[in-house]
């Protein structure tokens, strides 16, 4: 059912300071209408949104990985990537043999023909659609965590070190979702 198609891999969150990195896995399939599939990064939120549920709704299949901030802090950012890609491929139903591609320099470990591609996430429309579902499901879980710790404003920044976020921690302190190995917070601990 899914041979010589491709799984589209990408990650959203690896720079933020706190909550958990994503990772969406998605197979558009022959049939899909991949007009308005870019790099999420380069499309406004509201479009994002509209986009990933045509994604979730006609695409042959889509899954996401998530790695906390607790298993961010243990493995580092860069393995709890890769892991959180891993769990994503992992996710697909029906264990595709299919050509996987990932946006950036690394694959997952993972038993399929993978591919690294820079810039994939604009040049590879699986990968873009994997793009757009991973920073829309990141963002509805920030907002998420939001409503738990409003002082922090996550809604807004979703876990970004923007000037406001980094007073909040200065003030408030951390709260279970920061990244306590990320060097800015590592440096405000040991103010």
């Amino acid at each position: 059912m899914f041979e010589g198609l491709i799984c589209g891999v990408d990650e959203a969150g690896r720079g933020p300071l706190a909550g958990p990195v994503y990772a969406a896995a998605v197979i558009l399939g022959r049939e899909f209408n991949t007009e308005g599939l870019r790099d999420s990064k380069k499309i406004s939120e509201s479009k994002r949104y509209i986009l990933a549920e045509k994604i979730k709704q006609n695409s042959l299949a889509w899954s996401i990985g998530i790695c906390t901030a607790g298993e961010i802090d243990e493995l580092n950012i860069h393995q709890a990537t890769l892991l959180a890609m891993q769990r994503a491929i992992k996710g697909l139903s029906g264990y595709p043999s299919i050509k996987i591609m990932v946006d950036g320099l690394f694959c997952p470990q993972v038993d399929f023909s993978c591919e690294a591609i820079v810039k994939g996430d604009d040049k590879i429309a699986e990968i873009s659609a994997a793009s757009i579902i991973a920073k829309t499901e990141r963002d509805l879980k920030m907002i998420e965590i939001d409503k738990a710790y409003p002082a922090y404003q996550f809604r807004k920044h979703k876990g970004y070190p923007t000037k406001f976020h980094i007073e909040m921690i200065k003030s408030q302190g951390l709260c279970e979702y920061h990244r306590r190995s990320f060097s800015p917070i590592k440096e405000m601990l040991a103010l």
